[in-house]
Parts: C-alpha cells; sequence; structure tokens
C-alpha cells in the first residue's frame, strides 16, 4: 500500500459529463449547469442534459391524456433545447438533450447512465431550512457508479 510519502498527485481528468436539470427549479439548475458547462468547456468533453418528466406527479386524468402528456414533453424538450443553446454559445462542444419518463432519480440511474455512460454526474440541489438535500439529488449520489458533484 503507497503511504502519503510516496503518494504522486495525478490529474483527474473526465471524459463524459451528466448534468440533471429540474425544470420545477430553476434556481439549482442553473447554478449547475453553469458548473457543468464550465466543466464541460476546459475539458473539450460532452455533456448531457437530462431532464424528467415526473409521471408521478400528475393525476390519473393527466396521465392518461395523450395530449397533457405530449405537451409536458414538448414543455421539457423546449426547456432542455434551450440549455443546450446556451451550452453551445458558451463554447461547450458537445452538448445533448436526454428526455426520460418517470421517478427522476430512478430514470437517471437505471436509464440515462447506463445509456449515456457518464463519469461524472453534476446535479443541483435546493436549499431547505433543514440544510437537507433534495430527494433526487441525494439518491443519485448515494446510489451512482460514477462520480457525484452537488452543486448548492
Amino acid at each position: 500500500m503507497t503511504t502519503e510519502e510516496d503518494f504522486e498527485v495525478e490529474t483527474m481528468h473526465f471524459k463524459r459529463l451528466l448534468l440533471a436539470v429540474d425544470d420545477d427549479d430553476d434556481e439549482s439548475s442553473q447554478r449547475a449547469f453553469n458548473y457543468a458547462c464550465t466543466l464541460a468547456k476546459i475539458y473539450g468533453i460532452p455533456l448531457g442534459i437530462v431532464s424528467v418528466l415526473e409521471t408521478g406527479d400528475m393525476n390519473i386524468y393527466q396521465s392518461l391524456s395523450p395530449d397533457i402528456v405530449a405537451d409536458r414533453r414538448a414543455d421539457i424538450s423546449k426547456h432542455l433545447n434551450t440549455y443546450v443553446d446556451k451550452a453551445k454559445a458558451f463554447g461547450v462542444i458537445d452538448a445533448e438533450p436526454i428526455i426520460g419518463e418517470g421517478r427522476p432519480a430512478r430514470v437517471i440511474l437505471d436509464e440515462v447512465v447506463p445509456s449515456f455512460k457518464p463519469d461524472l454526474i453534476i446535479v443541483g440541489s435546493h436549499e431547505n431550512s433543514h440544510h437537507r438535500l433534495g430527494s433526487v439529488a441525494s439518491e443519485v449520489a448515494r446510489y451512482a457508479n460514477p462520480s457525484v458533484i452537488i452543486v448548492r
């Protein structure tokens, strides 16, 4: 085992970033977006930007109405494309939108991470009065295989 005296500092370089944004929480998403864009630009690496349509937030009528679900998907797509356009304008070479449906943390962990293959996930978290992480940030940080940075 290497001791502190023998240990040499090595450069750590990420190859693919995944940013999770919540269209219901612009403030923490925008801070996380700024950080993700900064890293993606500096490293010159791809940035996936994911947002998840939370079907559990819909009542039964909404979830069974194709028009309501389609409108909600269109809203998320527009929201994501705005992020992608801003990332590219900032200098991120490769940014792509990713839309999921279901419970956000589960969709990110079970579907998006295996397909996008990031080695770093960046997620925003709002501050609350009890100084606790939001549920999505907490679950992603706890169960993700890639490294996770939570931006407040």
